[in-house]
């Protein structure tokens, strides 16, 4: 991680003291970091899944809308912060890593550092009640 800059390495920091689920990206669309509270939505600790490429942390949770249909990579909100660089908020289904539907909402923040360097993105997200 101290390779990957002072922003996130803050924002790590912070994650990591907030009750609200956080799941942390860099510049590269890298999963560098979830926390504590977002291991009971996602299934499984941080520490068991480590870091993962943009590809596979965007699919290895199976985003569904209400409807049960898969969403597209590009339309989760954390992967729009990241491509877009701006916030985006949506609701849908995930299934965890132990195997549990869960419906969220996230809303997701581009972390744009000084002299609007670009450092990567950040989610919180949240179980919602099925509609």
């Amino acid at each position: 991680m101290a390779q990957k800059g002072i922003e996130l390495i803050l924002a790590r920091q912070l994650a990591s003291y907030l009750a609200m689920p956080i799941f942390i990206v860099d510049a590269a669309g890298t999963l560098v970091y979830y926390n504590e509270p977002a291991e009971r939505i996602l299934g499984r600790r941080f520490d068991e899944t480590g870091e993962m490429l943009a590809a596979e942390w965007a699919t290895v949770f199976v985003p569904t809308d209400d409807a049960g249909q898969p969403i597209p990579p590009e339309r989760v909100p954390l992967m729009i912060a990241h491509a877009e660089r701006r916030p985006a908020h949506v609701h849908f289904w995930i299934r965890g890593l132990d195997h549990v539907a869960r419906r969220i909402e996230a809303t997701a923040l581009p972390l744009v550092g000084s002299g609007g360097r670009y450092v990567g993105a950040l989610a919180a997200f949240w179980e919602t009640p099925a509609p």
